[in-house]
């Protein structure tokens, strides 16, 4: 992980690197990717901390996006090695929950892109919100609190 500043403290951080198939006819990375990375990066950090998108078809309930939010400040092109951190940045332990995410180029340390992404838990058979079970409530938390004032949201 890298020494620049991220939004939060405790990040959960995937390395990805921008192929050919991310870029688009402009020559840098389509847009559409930033989003992909940052939910492989809420799918990644659910597995780590013990709930894989395996338990939770077994249970018939998941996280489904409500709002997303996505703030972009820079392009990303092949060849770049970029890191993806996530939070869990509010929970009321019953049927919401929300994640911030931040971007960085590995090379420049600059942030290319934040997001967050507000989730309701659902039935998975049927759609409708549902009461998180409690593995839900128990691992959706938050673990990190903002660095400075201006890593709140998006800005």
């Amino acid at each position: 992980m890298g020494d620049w500043q991220w939004d939060r403290t405790n990040p959960f951080v995937i390395e990805v690197e921008v192929t050919t198939e991310c870029v688009d006819g402009y020559g840098h990375v389509s847009n559409h990717h930033f989003l992909r990375w940052m939910t492989e990066c809420a799918f990644a950090h659910s597995d780590a901390v013990g709930l894989p998108a395996s338990t939770c078809r077994e249970m018939r309930r998941g996280m489904a996006v409500r709002n997303i939010s996505v703030h972009l400040s820079g392009s990303a092109y092949k060849g770049d090695r970029l890191e993806v951190a996530n939070w869990i940045s509010k929970s009321d332990g019953r049927l919401r929950a929300s994640r911030q995410f931040q971007i960085v180029n590995v090379a420049s340390g600059k942030t290319l892109a934040r997001g967050e992404v507000d989730f309701v838990c659902t039935n998975l058979d049927n759609g409708r919100p549902v009461k998180m079970p409690a593995i839900f409530a128990a691992t959706y938390v938050v673990q990190s609190s903002p660095i400075d004032s201006s890593a709140e949201g998006i800005h």
